[in-house]
């Protein structure tokens, strides 16, 4: 298992994220969904934890079959999916994924917020010190987006917000700027494969890495949609686009129902830490044949027959011979034997 901490730096306050994330992940979503594809919202509920007290907790499912890069959709299953349960007990979070496909494969994902930037190193408490792991800034005005993600709309080097005054992101800004907050994200990715686990799970990295960063750009990038709203007003929104997207992909379930009365969950489920994710469109390194790999020598070269010449003849049975019958019954043109 291999575990990063990855630290998420936003031009906002925890409380003005919380409505931000909400709005994000929703918008996110539909947009990425089509039929037959995108995220299908299984469960959204209320929930409450007896250490964490009240929180809210969702099931998605993200199916992404067309999305996978044609190497991979070679060996993966046409209903492919995959699981993102999540318990949102806000400033804190834990996600969770899992495959349709891959049963030895896992995300576990701890996040907590805070109103810095990101100068603390104890905030997972002393027993995730002890873990040995790397700490990742990501930066959202100046990491590298993958091209195929990019959008001018969303380059914060040059957004700046009408209602909040907030931009142009310099270069240095999680120095000078306030308010800021911090995303503190805790990630174990795990792959039980022997001979792989390594390498996918530095892969998975990779991939999480870009998915954090594409949606922290688009929920500041997107400040002014949702910055007004109360948290009635973006529940709403949540609703209705997740109705919206379910119909969207081909999926009719029944009306999401999202209440402030506390309901009993029996599945773990919670609001996604991140929008589904973006995957690349060739094959990692690991999983490519190489060109020159030695060929076996397990069987031999050619296929050598046995001489005919050789064979064992086959066994004949002794012949029979018939009595001879009388001159009396012969016919009279019969030859001699």
């Amino acid at each position: 298992m291999l575990p990063k901490e990855y630290r998420i730096c936003m031009p906002l306050t925890v409380e003005e994220y919380r409505i931000g994330q909400l709005y994000m992940i929703s918008k996110h979503s539909h947009e990425q969904s089509d039929r037959g594809e995108g995220v299908e919202v299984v469960q959204n509920e209320p929930f409450e934890d007896p250490a964490h007290g009240k929180g809210q907790c969702t099931e998605k499912r993200v199916y992404l079959n067309s999305k996978l890069p044609s190497w991979a959709r070679a060996v993966v299953p046409k209903i492919f999916y995959v699981t993102e349960k999540a318990w949102n007990y806000y400033p804190y979070t834990i996600t969770e994924y899992t495959c349709s496909f891959l049963p030895k494969f896992s995300i576990h994902i701890e996040t907590k917020y805070e109103d810095n930037n990101g100068s603390n190193d104890n905030i997972f408490g002393s027993e995730a010190q002890d873990v040995d792991r790397e700490v990742c800034f990501v930066d959202i005005a100046y990491d590298e987006v993958p091209e195929r993600y990019y959008k001018e709309s969303e380059d914060l080097r040059y957004f700046k917000s009408e209602k909040t005054s907030r931009g142009l992101l310099k270069e240095g800004w999680r120095d000078s700027q306030q308010p800021i907050m911090c995303s503190y994200k805790l990630v174990n990715v795990k792959f039980e494969v022997w001979g792989l686990q390594t390498r996918v799970e530095q892969f998975v990295h990779k991939v999480v890495r870009d998915v954090l960063l594409l949606g922290h750009r688009q929920a500041f990038a997107w400040v002014d949609e949702w910055i007004d709203m109360t948290m009635d007003e973006v529940r709403e929104f949540e609703r209705a686009t997740q109705e919206a997207t379910n119909k969207k992909i081909g999926i009719f379930p029944p009306a999401i129902s999202i209440s402030e009365t506390p309901l009993p969950c029996y599945t773990h489920s919670g609001p996604s830490s991140a929008p589904s994710t973006p995957l690349a469109t060739d094959a990692p390194e690991f999983l490519s044949v190489p060109k020159d790999r030695p060929r076996k020598k397990s069987a031999p070269e050619t296929l050598t027959l046995p001489d005919p010449a050789d064979r064992v003849p086959r066994l004949r049975l002794p012949s029979l011979r018939l009595p001879q019958r009388s001159p009396s019954h012969q016919p009279s043109d019969a030859n001699p034997q």
